[in-house]
């Protein structure tokens, strides 16, 4: 299937597809032929919105993996509740890439923002794409310490791809297309929202053979995100300072690993290039 037929179909379900869930359980059930036949439905007139709507993103570089299709991830289709559809741009290679996840506080702390740098760049230097959620914070650090040292990174927005721009600083000094993902789960369009925020850590833990989680309180997001991914299985490492953040504590009580330092790091990365979850 071309670029322009997925991101034609994948705006259908976004726009008109009456909900994530609605599709997600359509798209399992019946794959591509789920989509072609909402797309099919729909008036004359919304088809020929779709198209020029998919037309305008394929000109600007944008394209779809939908359930069903083989550019959709192995790894996130594991996941209950995965999203139908993915709308990205840049590096494409790196949906299917190992990758670790990491995720923090938007307003950490200088021990966590340094922790954070370390992390982009252990990763990077083990060869795994380094994941996160292009917030400020750990975030936005993870991503510009994967670049500056060489290595790829993916941006999981929590907002429809047509707002994504490159962020002014560092991170637009080390900025590098051919080495970054962009992808978004949302309708084009649409805007930043908490609950997006929230949703799209599945995304994150999906894509991640493993979740670093650097400064979490005992609630709010990267607390939901360490937690889900414990749920659901996935290896969580939680960091350990001098002072161990509240929500990294429970973590730990609950099953995460504990990493206090750049040896113990490189450590539990060793690990993972020897498990059977690791492909090249």
């Amino acid at each position: 299937m071309d670029q322009l037929t997925r991101v034609k179909l994948a705006v259908a379900a976004a726009e008109y597809g009456g909900g994530n869930s609605r599709v997600s359980q359509l798209a399992r059930r019946s794959g591509i032929s789920g989509f072609s036949d909402m797309f099919e439905s729909l008036s004359t007139g919304d088809r020929d919105q779709v198209d020029a709507r998919a037309t305008a993103l394929v000109s600007k570089g944008v394209s779809a993996a939908l359930i069903g299709t083989t550019e959709y991830p192995q790894s996130l289709l594991a996941i209950p509740g995965s999203p139908s559809f993915l709308f990205y741009m840049g590096a494409d290679a790196l949906l299917s890439c190992p990758g670790i996840g990491v995720c923090g506080s938007r307003d950490v702390s200088s021990e966590g923002l340094r922790a954070a740098r370390a992390c982009g760049a252990i990763a990077s230097q083990y060869g795994f794409t380094v994941i996160s959620g292009y917030a400020r914070g750990v975030d936005i650090a993870t991503h510009t310490s994967a670049l500056s040292s060489g290595g790829t990174t993916v941006l999981v927005l929590p907002e429809g791809i047509e707002h994504f721009r490159v962020r002014r600083g560092d991170f637009a000094e080390v900025w590098d297309p051919k080495r970054t993902l962009v992808i978004s789960q949302f309708a084009p369009g649409r805007p930043w929202s908490a609950g997006n925020a929230m949703s799209r850590n599945k995304v994150i833990i999906g894509l991640s053979l493993a979740l670093i989680v650097v400064e979490a309180r005992d609630c709010g997001g990267t607390f939901a995100a360490g937690s889900e991914a414990l749920k659901l299985h996935r290896r969580v490492m939680a960091l350990e300072f001098s002072e161990v953040p509240r929500g990294n504590a429970v973590l730990l009580e609950r099953g995460a690993v504990s990493v206090g330092n750049r040896v113990e790091l490189s450590e539990r990365l060793l690990e993972l290039l020897d498990s059977p979850d690791y492909e090249r």
